[in-house]
């Protein structure tokens, strides 16, 4: 199908009654290419499906230790009780002052989160017909590729694509996966499931629960992976990649790469999160919070 965007003036709609949302939406997922087709095309102006208003960030000195985001350092924790029962502190800390924190030493190699980082882009950045052949909005699919999960209801739309995979308990088979990431998101899937058990084992413990009590909850037992993809905008000032939200899920391991650009709200300003290499965010999500708010008194 043929886009009906323009890559001229044109495209800039006015803001009057006239706009057809509806119809620029869908003309956009039609086309199967995403926002990276969008910048493909060459387009000047973005479409106003995408246009977030006045931007209001106000970020604060990534120098301030107040404002910066807990590191905390998993290398020996099972080897040392002294050292386990102060990560734990740590941990409780980081959930109840944050609800995130970072952690290094987490037993995954570098290469492997660098390499998954590369085959994402490599998804993403190959040619248009390829990538249109995995892209779709059902639910049940393992694997897919798509632009805005809830598109046609979310306003505005936020400036990323995203190739998912639905990794447990029914992960996809390895020829469902695109072969210019197979080999690395099969890898990567397998540590970063482990990790995860390693990280409930260690917010159970912060509850003061036994430390097998998440996993046994079936905490662990739904895994999927999105890798975002952020191309490059025309007009940065009026969208953003990620509008302000919150996840709904029990835990989630982010995995940034160098250029960074998240940001957490904290005490009412938003916290600039420092991309650092082989670290992977830890978000409590808002389940875990809900469930768990009246032991730990996570804050929301």
């Amino acid at each position: 199908m043929t886009m009906v965007f323009k890559n001229t003036n044109q495209l800039e709609e006015s803001m009057d009654s006239t706009y057809d949302r509806k119809a620029e939406v869908k003309a956009f997922d039609d086309s199967k290419a995403g926002v990276k087709g969008l910048v493909e095309s060459g387009l000047t102006k973005i479409p106003r499906m995408f246009h977030s208003g006045r931007l209001d960030i106000i970020e604060t000195s990534v120098s301030d230790s107040k404002f910066g985001i807990p590191i905390i350092d998993l290398q020996n924790i099972h080897s040392y009780p002294a050292l386990h029962s102060e990560v734990i502190g740590k941990v409780r800390s980081a959930c109840h002052d944050w609800g995130f924190f970072q952690v290094i030493n987490h037993g995954i190699p570098i290469s492997v989160l660098d390499e998954m980082i590369d085959g994402i882009r490599r998804f993403h950045e190959q040619d248009t017909k390829v990538r249109k052949e995995f892209y779709s909005r059902d639910i049940k699919k393992k694997v897919s590729y798509y632009s805005n999960y809830n598109l046609y209801h979310d306003n505005p739309a936020n400036w990323r694509d995203t190739f998912g995979f639905v990794v447990a308990p029914d992960p996809p088979k390895p020829e469902e996966i695109s072969s210019v990431c197979r080999d690395i998101v099969i890898e990567y899937s397998k540590k970063i499931r482990d990790l995860g058990f390693t990280i409930f084992e260690l917010l159970s413990e912060a509850l003061g629960l036994n430390p097998s009590y998440l996993k046994e909850f079936n905490c662990g037992e739904g895994l999927f992976i999105l890798g975002h993809y952020y191309p490059t905008c025309p007009e940065p000032g009026l969208t953003m990649g990620t509008t302000k939200h919150t996840d709904s899920n029990f835990m989630t391991l982010l995995l940034q790469d160098q250029i960074g650009g998240l940001q957490v709200l904290h005490q009412n300003q938003w916290v600039n999160v420092p991309p650092l290499h082989g670290a992977l965010v830890v978000n409590i999500g808002d389940l875990l919070q809900v469930k768990y708010s009246g032991i730990i008194f996570v804050k929301f």
